[in-house]
């Protein structure tokens, strides 16, 4: 939920986007965009290396559905 300042800062930013001429505001948005993407890149790759030095200390096992489903059932007991 945004706060009454954060949403004050943000309705100002849009107030100042849409006073940028047109074109401008589309390479901003294409800007953003690109930030975006980059940022969520940057986060699978961390996830990734997080998996996998999990998976190196034994932390992650491999499995069916069928293996999982039982591991649970074993931990209910």
């Amino acid at each position: 939920m945004l706060t009454a300042v954060h949403s004050s800062v943000f309705q100002r930013t849009i107030e100042q986007v849409e006073q940028l001429p047109a074109d401008d505001q589309w390479l901003l948005v294409e800007i953003i965009r690109q930030r975006m993407i980059q940022h969520r890149r940057s986060d699978l790759v961390r996830q990734v290396a997080e998996a996998r030095a999990a998976y190196r200390v034994g932390n992650i096992h491999s499995g069916s559905v069928e293996d999982l489903l039982q591991e649970l059932n074993e931990d209910e007991a």
